[in-house]
C-alpha cells in the first residue's frame, strides 16, 4: 500500500546522497512530499514537489502509477535514479514518456566571485531596475504565467520569506525577468530563472541570477543549480558554477491518464 511520510526522515535511507535542493526540502519536511511503499520500511519512495518527481529505492510500479502522486496535474518530470526505474517509466507510460536529458551542477559554496557578480549587476541598462521579490511582487508574479513557478510552489508569502528568496527585473511596474526559487530548504534555495518572451537573449536572465547569488551570499545560503538544457549550463558557468553530469528524466504528457 502506497502512504503519504508524516515524517519524511524516514525515507532519509532511500535519498541519501543525493544532491538535489526538492529532495533536501522535503526530507527537511519544508515543502513537497514523500510516498513511500512501507511506511515502517520503506524499500520505494517518491519525493514530489511541483511538476518533479524523484524515484528511488526499488522500483514499485504500484508507487509510479500512484496518481495522488500528481495530483490534478497532466504534466510530470520524472527523474529517475537508475535504469531499473527508466524500464518501468518507459513500460508504464510508453509513447506518454519522453526521455531527456538534464545537467546536474555542483552544489558548492564558497565559490561564487562577488566582485564580478556586482559588475554584472551594475551594468544593467538603466530603463530596467532589479528589484528583491517582497509581498506585493510575490502576488504579480503568482499572476503572470511566464514567471510564475518561481514562486507558485509556496502556498503564501510567509513561507516564501522564511523558506524563500528572489528577485525580479521590472521596466516600469511590469516584469520582465525572474530569478526566484523553485523551491526552499534550510540554508538554501532551488533556482528557477525566466526572463518573458520578448525580453529575451539581452542578458537580462544573467543579471537577474547574479543579483539572487549575492542575496543568498549575504545569508549565507546555497544557491542551488539544476539545468534544463545547455543554455542554462552556460550561463551557470558565467555566474562561477561548475558542471556536474547529464542525467536522464522523462517529461510525462497526459500524466492523469492511467
Amino acid at each position: 500500500m502506497i502512504v503519504k511520510l508524516e515524517n519524511p526522515q524516514k525515507a532519509e535511507n532511500l535519498f541519501a546522497g543525493w544532491q538535489e535542493g526538492c529532495i533536501w526540502s522535503a526530507l527537511q519536511g519544508v515543502m513537497g512530499d514523500i510516498y513511500v511503499n512501507d511506511e515502517d520500511n520503506p524499500a520505494s519512495g517518491a519525493v514530489v514537489l511541483g511538476d518533479f518527481t524523484f524515484l528511488a529505492g526499488k522500483p514499485n510500479k504500484e508507487l509510479m502509477l500512484w496518481k495522488p502522486l500528481a495530483g490534478s496535474k497532466d504534466f510530470m518530470i520524472m527523474v529517475p535514479y537508475d535504469d531499473d526505474w527508466n524500464e518501468m517509466i518507459e513500460d508504464c507510460y510508453g509513447s506518454r514518456a519522453k526521455k531527456v536529458v538534464r545537467y546536474a551542477i555542483k552544489k558548492e559554496r564558497d565559490i561564487f566571485d562577488r566582485e564580478h557578480l556586482e559588475k554584472v549587476v551594475s551594468n544593467l541598462p538603466k530603463e530596467y531596475r532589479v528589484s528583491v521579490i517582497d509581498e506585493e511582487l510575490f502576488t504579480q508574479c503568482m499572476t503572470e504565467e511566464w514567471c510564475r513557478d518561481g514562486v507558485a510552489n509556496y502556498p503564501d508569502y510567509d513561507l516564501f520569506r522564511k523558506y524563500g528568496l528572489g528577485v525580479v527585473i521590472l521596466k516600469g511596474d511590469e516584469i520582465v525577468a525572474s530569478c526566484s526559487s523553485y523551491s526552499g530548504f534550510r540554508d538554501g534555495i532551488e533556482i528557477e530563472v525566466d526572463t518573458r518572451i520578448d525580453y529575451r537573449r539581452q542578458g537580462l536572465a544573467y543579471v537577474c541570477a547574479a543579483k539572487l547569488i549575492l542575496e543568498c551570499l549575504d545569508r549565507d545560503w546555497l544557491p542551488s543549480w539544476d539545468a534544463q538544457n545547455l543554455m542554462s549550463v552556460g550561463l551557470s558557468k558565467k555566474l562561477g558554477y561548475h558542471f556536474d553530469r547529464e542525467y536522464t528524466a522523462y517529461e510525462i504528457r497526459d500524466y492523469s491518464v492511467v
